[in-house]
């Protein structure tokens, strides 16, 4: 297993309710988000806290399945009023995922994270819903942060609507939420939005603008993932394609992103290269494609060696 290391990873997002309608017919409902990260991260045995606002109504199951993971604090869960995060899916036989927001809690306020700051040895934000931290709150922290720091682009490329099918948009403030960053995370269609070209894979001119944007702005790995394909690696000295690992049955592609995320992350805290660690996040994605839901994935990670 990864070695444990001594101080945590901080995880930033949202917890969300997520009834996932898939190209089949087949619909499957369960918790989501960070848990996802979280589950990776547990899994490889790494000590995680957790950071987001919780929704009073989704309280009971979200306490009834990280208390069985005892390397995840909660302390820095906060819980509040209203409904929860709620989120339909719906994967189509061809093309992108469709995603209605039904509602969500209000963006975290960073006093907790602050706190810790000086014990977090690895933080990563995933914005999930788009609403979960305000640009100028994601600053204060990303200044005072001592440790690597991992932001996945994620949903701040759709658009900020409920009860619609949400679309990419246009996303030019990326570089203030980046700058500073330590290992940017998007995928194909998100690339395209932050380079203005909402709706479209980018050309390979326009992923060689965004490499230089990106470097530019000092940050150390950009990890591109591309599904079936594997990940592109974006680094300083080279760009590079790591192939996604041959999958068993695929049951269920929701959170793959996310546990690539967990995986790669873990391997980069222990000193590894970028390329060697997205090779590791991809192939713990192709493991959790096999299963469903955080609970499955949790398990089927645990119970597995990937990394001596």
């Amino acid at each position: 297993m990864l070695e444990k290391k001594s101080h945590r990873f901080g995880l930033i997002g949202t917890i969300t309710r997520d009834v996932i309608t898939q190209a089949s017919g087949l619909v499957q409902s369960g918790l989501g988000g960070i848990l996802y990260q979280a589950a990776g991260l547990c899994g490889l045995d790494q000590d995680v806290s957790l950071y987001t606002n919780v929704g009073q109504d989704l309280l009971p199951q979200v306490n009834s399945v990280v208390d069985r993971w005892p390397t995840c604090d909660q302390a820095g869960m906060e819980i509040v009023s209203g409904p929860g995060n709620r989120v339909f899916l719906r994967y189509p036989e061809q093309g992108e995922r469709v995603e209605v927001l039904e509602s969500h809690v209000p963006p975290l306020r960073p006093d907790r994270v602050l706190a810790n700051l000086p014990r977090t040895g690895f933080l990563i934000l995933v914005m999930n819903s788009g609403f979960d931290i305000t640009l100028p709150d994601w600053r204060r922290i990303v200044s005072r942060a001592r440790c690597p720091v991992w932001l996945d682009i994620h949903s701040l490329a759709l658009t900020q609507e409920l009860h619609a099918a949400r679309r990419y948009r246009s996303l030019p403030e990326w570089r203030e939420w980046a700058e500073g960053v330590t290992y940017l995370q998007a995928n194909w269609m998100e690339v395209g939005a932050m380079l203005g070209e909402s709706g479209r894979i980018p050309s390979g001119e326009g992923l060689g603008r965004f490499k230089k944007a990106a470097l530019d702005l000092e940050i150390k790995g950009v990890f591109i993932t591309l599904g079936p394909e594997g990940v592109l690696v974006m680094t300083p000295g080279s760009s590079r394609r790591t192939a996604s690992p041959m999958a068993g049955e695929v049951v269920d592609t929701t959170g793959c992103g996310d546990i690539f995320c967990a995986g790669t992350a873990a391997l980069l805290s222990t000193g590894a290269d970028p390329a060697e660690a997205a090779g590791f996040g991809a192939e713990l994605a192709a493991e959790a494609a096999g299963v469903s839901g955080i609970e499955q994935t949790f398990e089927r990670i645990r119970n597995r060696v990937f990394y001596a």
